[in-house]
């Protein structure tokens, strides 16, 4: 458990930008130094946290941990991810009122969100290359950065056309083989 709330806390202490900018610094950490993943069960992982409601930082602990320990694991993580920004961000508004002004500290922030970028983009490009595994799952993602991006439909009904559609291709693929992978 102990092991839970150290790895959540640094997570949540070092990780500028939100819970997009953690998942390549949760990939390394889960996938490459714990072992508790591997690659494709983490890509789903991040799926399954990204699609649900909430801060994604949040639930991915609160996920992570349930699948290591359970519900105490589950609440351990949790408590982990977010205690650092709790006090972080007690200080932080207290300073702000106080130094807010000062060019330093402008500049400081000006750094902290063109690090937050890089960690975003590195990202989506991490988990670009875990589901991206061929030229419809290609098209997909497009499509949907397309829609997401440029029309006013609801990021909800998007993410329930694509759920729908991965359903399809997997019952269309199943047929083709002649398999019965239920």
């Amino acid at each position: 458990m102990l092991e839970l709330f150290v790895t959540f806390f640094k997570l949540g202490l070092f990780t500028i930008g939100g819970g997009v900018a953690m998942i390549p610094i949760l990939q390394d950490i889960m996938v490459d130094d714990k072992k508790w993943f591997d690659d494709d069960e983490m890509i789903d992982i991040i799926a399954i946290c990204q699609t649900l409601p909430g801060v994604i930082a949040i639930n991915l602990a609160t996920y992570v941990g349930f699948k290591r320990r359970g519900v105490l694991g589950s609440f351990i993580s949790t408590v982990g991810v977010v205690l650092p920004s709790f006090i972080i961000i007690i200080l932080v508004a207290k300073g702000l009122n106080a130094f807010g002004e000062n060019p330093y500290v402008a500049g400081a922030l000006a750094g902290l969100r063109a690090a937050a970028v890089g960690l975003v983009i590195i990202a989506v490009w991490n988990i670009s290359k875990g589901v991206i595994k061929d030229w419809i799952t290609g098209i997909a993602a497009a499509v949907s950065f397309i829609l997401i991006q440029f029309t006013d439909i609801s990021v909800v009904l998007i993410v329930l056309i694509f759920l729908v559609a991965g359903i399809v291709r997997a019952l269309v693929t199943d047929r083709k083989l002649g398999g019965d992978n239920r």
